[in-house]
């Protein structure tokens, strides 16, 4: 029943769309190319679709179809509300024409043909944008910088650098050369520490295979800490056993320590410099809305006292907003990612920024501040489901710790 909703739907807009391009041509070439790739898209995305079964674990190959499916449909969509708003404007001109007796007809070609030729050109733009999502802007990594200023911040970390990464989703990737590219501009920022805040996978330990040995190049003084997010836990496939799950699971594990990342399942680690220290915390995923939620805040607590100053590492935002913000220990900094910027957006850093997912998650890209403690959600490395990024490019985030007496 879902498909035959979703085929109609498709359909329908798909046969209203056209009639803009029939507007402004007869060529029956033009035509048959529409009609084709509107089809081959539709059979494409179904068969993939319907190959996933059950499971929600997509391919590369899925993704691109889903990709190519976004930059056709889309734009039809604006045409349909074009196209559709001049006939309603002509439905209520004929209706008053018709009660005023008048004998003319309310349908103008050159209007049509104006509204047309106006709502393909605007339609473009999302067009354009998705196409340029897929080829660049997936990997027009970003380095954002800020300073931070905390008062209780111990003197011997006034001016310590981190460096945060987030949902790398490493089985999305094909272009091995752009992520050594963006592993390279990591390690140029000569950061103290260097922490992953979760989704290192899209589904499959098996995933890293390709890439541990680049990974691993990641280095910093204090050392480069990670911690899980939901993609991690193999939740989103189809498993023949529980076994193999767990098997999936701790092979994930074991790859990170291959790697030289120190992984934090529900426990902490200080950083020391001359006698003084900072608690880095790190939690497994804490989600809401049906995301899986192992993070034990308590558990990942034990040893660290209220005075410390303390680094929370959580991959989902909305365990900041739940819990952490108003945590009596006082979390100062917590580090997260999830949301991915939904991948699109408009953002002009310190200026503006939006993007559909703000409907969904209240902290879902950059820094926020609340009870005098920050969150930082990374806008994400790697990308997942449209298989590109628009406005909202993958990140690499730089955080410098300022003592708020020394700031100046």
């Amino acid at each position: 029943m879902r498909w035959f909703i979703f085929i109609s739907v498709y359909i329908l807009v798909d046969i209203y769309a056209f009639q803009a391009v029939k507007t402004l041509t007869r060529n029956p070439f033009v035509y048959g190319i529409y009609i084709l790739l509107s089809l081959a898209v539709l059979g494409a995305l179904i068969y993939e679709l319907s190959a996933m079964g059950a499971g929600k674990n997509m391919s590369v190959s899925t993704m691109y179809i889903f990709g190519a499916f976004l930059a056709l449909f889309v734009p039809k969509l604006l045409l349909v509300i074009f196209m559709f708003a001049e006939d309603i404007g002509r439905f209520f001109v004929g209706a008053y024409m018709k009660v005023a007796g008048s004998s003319e007809t309310p349908f103008m070609a050159s209007r049509r043909k104006f509204v047309s030729t106006l709502a393909l050109g605007i339609a473009a733009i999302p067009f354009a944008s998705l196409i340029y999502g897929m080829i660049q802007g997936r990997y027009n990594y970003k380095v954002l910088k800020y300073a931070l200023e905390f008062d209780d911040l111990p003197e011997e970390f006034n001016g310590f650098t981190l460096t945060q990464i987030s949902d790398v989703h490493i089985g999305s990737f094909s272009n091995r050369n752009k992520v050594e590219y963006a592993v390279n501009l990591i390690n140029e920022q000569e950061s103290d520490m260097i922490v992953f805040t979760g989704d290192l996978v899209n589904n499959l330990a098996e995933e890293m295979d390709d890439w541990k040995g680049l990974f691993s190049t990641l280095k910093a003084p204090q050392g480069v800490f990670s911690v899980l997010g939901n993609h991690d836990y193999g939740d989103y496939v189809k498993w023949n056993s529980a076994s193999e799950k767990v098997e999936n699971l701790n092979r994930l594990k074991s790859i990170q320590r291959e790697m030289g990342w120190d992984l934090l399942l529900n426990e902490n680690r200080f950083i020391t410099k001359n006698g003084q220290k900072i608690a880095l915390v790190g939690v497994e995923n804490w989600g809401e809305n049906g995301f899986k939620k192992a993070g034990d805040l308590n558990k990942a607590c034990e040893g660290i006292s209220k005075e410390d100053f303390k680094i929370l590492l959580s991959h989902d935002p909305s365990h900041w907003q739940s819990e952490v913000k108003k945590d009596p220990r006082n979390f100062h900094l917590t580090l997260s990612g999830h949301t991915h910027g939904m991948q699109f957006g408009i953002d002009v850093p310190g200026v503006f920024k939006w993007s559909p997912i703000k409907y969904r998650y209240e902290n879902w890209a950059g820094i926020y501040q609340e009870f005098g403690r920050y969150i930082n959600v990374n806008r994400g490395f790697g990308f997942l489901g449209y298989p590109g990024r628009v406005g909202m490019w993958p990140e690499i985030t730089v955080i410098k710790l300022i003592k708020k007496s020394t700031s100046n």
